[in-house]
């Protein structure tokens, strides 16, 4: 991207001061439990910083405190904080279990901006915490500025959570160094279903050991259940440093609440003593969003809206969808009408109308689920779209193949699809010269994960929307450690002078495995 000089990472300084505020080993017996109400000293963030919901002139910034506290957010052109701009930010409490956010407004498009946040004590504003510091780049306002950013899923999930032998999740100081605009997590942001063990043998004998807590014991029930789990990944250190200098856009699937869910589902689980999973849904929601800096309606009436559109300037808007709080049942999936399906009928007529009113050069849609692969959920139920039957479009295939045509016969262009979930990375090109369905344009659909989670090996593709899989790298067998194959995430850029996209499937450790360069404006690349 000649025009747009790439901002320098932040000074080790910045960084630094953001993520270690107290030494990593101190963390997990802090985790355990919520923040004492009568601590002596003064308000602590030893969580980090977080930044989300980043437009060209907006942002959200989060933090944890272990106490009551005034959240105050000052920010700056320059790590030297001359000049630096003054937010006031709300009271935090025991409420939100003791995170908070402050929006920032009126800031420069397209800008590096240095932030800090200062909890200080209710009763007394004199008393403050040290400062937590962070930094992100706000949307580009000029096409010729150009993007990139950074997409994968699937965190401490299959029992592989923080592993200090290995330096925790490595593979977030790999993508901070990367320095991207942005963060797409395409779900699985936490396994709440998923109880570590403090060791587990390898096949190979080797030990892996888990950085435990009292709430990753067990399966999650309550809200301070869940809570825990969404605290957990804020222990590793890598995991602090990318959320200082990253901005995140996240989404949720199913492991936040429990494996393979769906609304109305009443659970057959003995580990579980809440059998309603519409109750427990509501309550990972909350935690959801109070640790995650996301600005979604979540108020008591409308609190499973996760789907949304997030514009980054005149090249990409991202249509961040929500695959598990509308969707019907799970089920053989052959039904030939279906007017529920994965999206619900509501979200399906949002995706529509927000796609044909998008001016963005590409239009990312950001799936939690993806569409052409088969991905069962027991013997004869599915838990994703495709069912296996190659032939016209069944169950929840219909409402895609809704919207597929829709795509073709409004003249939709720069589409393509971004996915995690399966735990393997993989490129997948659908043409309907393919395609038992015929009545839609070309497209790409790439799926790349996990982050810190077990291996799988590929799913098997379904025919009906013609998908060829270009590329795939998969383990060959089931729950592979990450000490034992490479994790998964994938890189997209797209130039400012000719808004070509190239997409690249990468491995930890710095491999790209695949490219693929796309054309604005063209069908059938």
């Amino acid at each position: 991207m000649p025009h747009r000089p790439r901002i320098p990472s932040p000074g080790r300084r910045t960084v630094l001061r953001g993520s270690l505020l107290v030494p990593a080993a101190a963390l997990p017996a802090a985790a355990s439990s919520a923040p004492a109400l009568a601590l002596a000293g003064r308000p602590e963030a030893a969580w980090g910083v977080q930044v989300g919901s980043v437009t060209a002139s907006s942002a959200l910034v989060w933090v944890r405190s272990d106490r009551p506290a005034r959240m105050l957010v000052e920010t700056s052109a320059t790590e030297s904080f001359r000049r630096a701009r003054s937010w006031y930010g709300p009271l935090i409490g025991p409420g939100s279990d003791f995170t908070g956010t402050t929006p920032l407004y009126g800031l420069p498009a397209g800008e590096q901006v240095h932030y800090r946040v200062t909890l200080a004590d209710p009763g007394d504003p004199r008393r403050t915490g040290k400062p937590v510091y962070g930094t992100f780049r706000t949307a580009p306002a000029r096409r010729r500025d150009g993007v990139r950013f950074l997409w994968s899923g699937d965190i401490a999930g299959q029992g592989w959570g923080i592993n200090p032998d290995i330096g925790g999740y490595r593979v977030y100081e790999e993508m901070r160094r990367l320095d991207p605009d942005f963060f797409l997590c395409s779900g699985d942001t936490v396994y709440a279903d998923g109880p570590l063990q403090p060791s587990v043998t390898l096949p190979d004998g080797r030990i892996w050991r888990n950085v435990m807590t009292e709430e990753k014991a067990k399966v999650a029930e309550t809200l301070d259940e869940y809570r825990g789990n969404f605290r957990y990944n804020l222990l590793d250190r890598n995991f602090r440093r990318f959320n200082a200098q990253v901005p995140s856009v996240v989404q949720w699937d199913d492991h936040e609440v429990r494996n393979n869910w769906y609304p109305g589902q009443i659970l057959d689980d003995a580990r579980y003593t809440e059998k309603n999973v519409d109750i427990l849904a509501a309550r990972s929601a909350r935690a959801f969003h109070e640790y995650f800096p996301v600005s979604t309606p979540h108020g008591s009436a409308r609190r499973s809206r996760m789907y949304r559109a997030v514009h980054h300037g005149p090249l990409l808007d991202v249509f961040v969808l929500d695959m598990r709080s509308h969707r019907n049942r799970n089920s053989p999936n052959r039904q030939a009408d279906d007017t529920t399906g994965i999206l619900g009928a509501e979200q399906l007529r949002w995706l529509k109308r927000a796609l044909a009113e998008s001016r963005a050069v590409w239009k990312v849609i950001a799936a939690d689920m993806p569409l052409g692969l088969v991905v069962p959920d027991g013997a004869t139920d599915f838990e994703a779209l495709a069912q296996g039957d190659p032939g016209a479009p069944l169950g929840r295939e219909l409402q895609i193949a809704e919207l597929l045509r829709f795509i073709k016969h409004r003249k939709v262009t720069g589409t393509l699809w971004l996915t995690a979930d399966v735990h393997y990375t993989s490129a997948q090109h659908y043409a309907p010269e393919r395609a038992a369905f015929k009545d839609f344009a070309p497209f790409w659909e790439f799926v790349s994960g996990p982050l810190a989670a077990g291996g799988f090996p590929a799913n098997a593709l379904d025919g009906t929307f013609g998908p060829d899989r270009v590329f795939v790298r998969a383990p060959d067998r089931a729950n592979v450690s990450p000490m034992e194959s490479p994790q998964f995430y994938g890189e997209v850029e797209i130039d400012g002078d000719s808004a070509d996209l190239t997409v690249r499937l990468r491995a930890e450790g710095g491999a790209v495995l695949f490219t693929k360069v796309l054309r604005p404006g063209r069908t059938g690349q």
